[in-house]
């Protein structure tokens, strides 16, 4: 391989944590995410997972599934402190590290001191075990699609590696809903039109995945085959920022929802202001009742950074929403960012 690229992915990393700091919870389904039937299901050990219960389930459902289950709030500090060890050891194998999220990164580790890559990924397993007491699953190939592709093949504490020999055949199986890029409504789409695994895509040519998914769509054409030219990039800028909450009770009442987007284009606010950022795309999303979600979302011809600004921009969005039922979570969002550089001028 001309690249190799991992993709490493901690094992129901919250939930992992919280079994490594209490040994009783060990081989229990443990649920981290909330102790209310209001919460949502952050992580959940494997154990847990048997019975159905997964990431983003309403509380009340896992609940019902797994009522012998053990329910925890996150504990947000510790998950951070730990993130930080597992990304230190990653950072001594390459310093091409480009986080996707507290729990999982890929590495570029071409020209590493590892000249085989399984020997590599086998390294980083047993510090991250030894140093830090938890495991991880890592998929390794040519570029990133495939790397994370196959980091979710043989989990937990797995390793896979997809070379270019393999290519289309170990694709051409898969649901289309593993292709990176591809929506939940893109699925759903192409599903209605008979189109389930990736074989089905792939003998079509690329004007059917332009006109379908317009300018990303030689992106998901060439993946398909096995085609990824995105770099991997250390230090990730950070695309937007947002809040959210789940209401303890279902309400439809915009004087009441309009007091959390004023406290969440406050909060914000702040963080803009701290590291001199500017955005000029404002998002309201809000899950009904029926846990529909929806998102609304205004783009100004200027860029802000004042609460007050931020949240005039969320009570015109959300004043022209009509709502068919009460909504039970509300969330605001800001996006196209802009950094402003300030540099200190002297007097000479």
């Amino acid at each position: 391989m001309d690249k190799i690229i991992l993709h490493v992915d901690m094992d129901a990393f919250f939930a992992s944590v919280e079994q490594k700091d209490n040994p009783k919870l060990k081989g229990k389904p443990v649920i981290v995410g909330g102790v209310s039937e209001r919460g949502v299901v952050s992580t959940c050990s494997y154990e847990a997972r048997k019975y159905g219960v997964k990431s983003a389930m309403p509380i009340f459902m896992a609940q019902k599934l797994c009522p012998q289950g053990i329910y925890l709030r996150g504990r947000y500090w510790r998950y951070k402190e730990v993130s930080a060890q597992i990304f230190n050891i990653f950072r001594e194998v390459t310093p091409l590290v480009e986080p996707l999220s507290i729990d999982e990164a890929y590495l570029d580790i071409t020209n590493s001191k590892f000249k085989d890559y399984k020997e590599a990924a086998i390294y980083i397993k047993r510090r991250v075990y030894k140093e830090v007491g938890l495991t991880l699953s890592i998929g390794i190939s040519y570029n990133k699609f495939l790397a994370k592709l196959a980091s979710d093949w043989n989990k937990p504490n797995g390793i896979m590696i997809i070379t270019e020999d393999m290519i289309p055949e170990i694709l051409k199986p898969l649901p289309i809903s593993k292709i990176y890029g591809l929506g939940q409504k893109s699925v759903r789409r192409l599903n209605n039109m008979g189109l389930f695994k990736i074989e089905d895509l792939y003998i079509h040519p690329k004007e059917f995945f332009v006109e379908y998914f317009g300018k990303y769509g030689i992106d998901i054409y060439n993946r398909i085959r096995g085609i990824d030219d995105r770099v991997v990039t250390p230090n990730r800028d950070r695309k937007s920022y947002g809040k959210e909450t789940t209401l303890k009770f279902d309400t439809d009442d915009k004087d009441e929802l309009s007091n959390y987007l004023k406290s969440f284009s406050t909060q914000i606010s702040s963080y803009l202001e701290e590291k001199n950022i500017f955005i000029k795309t404002i998002t309201v999303k809000y899950k009904t009742s029926s846990f529909i979600n929806h998102t609304r979302s205004k783009t100004l011809t200027h860029y802000i950074n004042k609460a007050e600004d931020i949240y005039n921009i969320a009570i015109e969005i959300i004043e022209e929403e009509v709502f068919s039922e009460p909504i039970r979570l509300i969330g605001l969002t800001v996006s196209s960012i802009k950094e402003e550089k300030v540099e200190q001028l002297t007097l000479f």
